[in-house]
């Protein structure tokens, strides 16, 4: 339903009460029939206020143990439980049923926004800064070991080539 503007619900809704079938109105607003169902449903029950769509309405989460223990431990319907809630739609109570039921039968409420730095992996940072001056050391003695060698090795060829053109 999230797709559908203020004025479409309430288009949706007049043209149901007006007697036009659900599957012409799916067609025309390119939605599912269970959705105008739903959405005629919670007009009828609330009015036309649970439309508005300003703020999203949050649950605590003892408001959610409530509702889905309506479901689960008083066998109320889903649908006719997310209805007479308010909720904007049926899919909402699925899915905190199946969280519900994945965490063991507790609610539990989902973290929102950036998370926060942690000062432990301040701590690694500055281990590895530690690892990275020692394996730079250690490459530049290796650096200064090479450069020597090529030094001798210059010095070498260079007597070499002194000697060869003496004898001639």
């Amino acid at each position: 339903m999230s797709k559908l503007s203020y004025e479409d619900k309430i288009n949706i809704y007049q043209e149901r009460k007006k007697g036009i079938t659900t599957k012409n109105i799916s067609k025309k607003y390119g939605v599912r029939i269970n959705v105008i169902e739903y959405l005629v449903r919670l007009v009828d029950k609330h009015g036309y206020d649970i439309l508005r769509t300003n703020k999203n309405k949050t649950f605590t989460s003892y408001e959610k143990e409530q509702i889905i223990n309506r479901v689960l431990l008083n066998n109320e319907s889903a649908w006719f439980v997310a209805i007479d809630e308010g909720l904007l739609s049926q899919g909402m109570l699925q899915n905190w049923i199946k969280k519900y039921k994945e965490n063991g039968y507790n609610i539990v409420e989902r973290k929102r926004g950036r998370p926060t730095m942690s000062k432990v992996k301040k701590k690694k940072t500055n281990e590895t800064d530690k690892e990275k001056i020692k394996r730079l050391e250690e490459e530049n003695l290796y650096l200064k070991a090479e450069l020597e060698y090529s030094k001798k090795l210059r010095a070498v060829v260079q007597a070499r080539k002194n000697q060869q053109q003496k004898k001639k």
